[in-house]
């Protein structure tokens, strides 16, 4: 693990914490908002565990901030745009949206090789999510599938879920993630002003 990351998760904890007591939330109340248990809650704030990227969405969320506020990694890429990209366990996580409410909108890689062996995890939330390039193995409660590109999805994230390579090369991927009942609202195609006029009947 990269030494600048390996730093800022180990700050993730007092921050959380800090958090926490500022907005006067009891660890059960953050446990009700996230769908994290008190006891992982309870440990992350303390340091005796790092937080994986599935448990830092609901919590960024949940305390109204962003998730690179929350990580403080260290700035990379484009700095008109300051992206700061994430990286555990073989995926990383680019946040392209800045502000803390509403729909957050985020690019992944998961590199080859990486997550083989699935470990499903459950959140408060709703996710869509669309494959760019590479095939994307979604492991989704009872189902197991492969998105190839231009496939997209869209879950409930209190089913236990998990994302994997399917095949020898990376993939990447868009996520949007919302609180529970908050979707991303497609519109349809607008139709035609001026339809073509049916033909007269003989």
């Amino acid at each position: 693990m990269d030494s600048d990351l390996h730093q800022a998760l180990d700050a993730v904890g007092p921050r959380l914490r800090v958090l926490r007591r500022q907005r006067e939330t009891t660890l059960a109340d953050l446990s009700a908002a996230t769908g994290i248990s008190v006891s992982t809650l309870s440990r992350l704030e303390s340091g005796a565990r790092r937080p994986t990227l599935e448990q830092l969405l609901p919590l960024a969320r949940a305390h109204g901030v962003t998730l690179d506020d929350l990580v403080d990694a260290p700035p990379t890429g484009d700095p008109r745009i300051h992206l700061r990209p994430v990286t555990h366990h073989g995926m990383t996580m680019v946040p392209l949206t800045r502000r803390a409410g509403g729909i957050q909108a985020y690019k992944l890689v998961i590199s080859a090789g990486s997550r083989k062996e699935p470990d499903p995890q459950t959140h408060e939330g709703y996710e869509w999510l669309y494959v760019l390039n590479g095939r994307l193995r979604l492991v989704l409660g009872e189902q197991d599938l492969v998105l190839s590109p231009g496939e997209a999805a869209e879950f409930d994230t209190r089913v236990p879920h998990w994302f994997g390579v399917a095949g020898a090369e990376p993939v990447e991927f868009l996520s949007l993630f919302g609180r529970q009942g908050e979707r991303a609202h497609l519109r349809a195609r607008p139709k035609p002003r001026n339809p073509p006029e049916r033909p007269e009947e003989p």
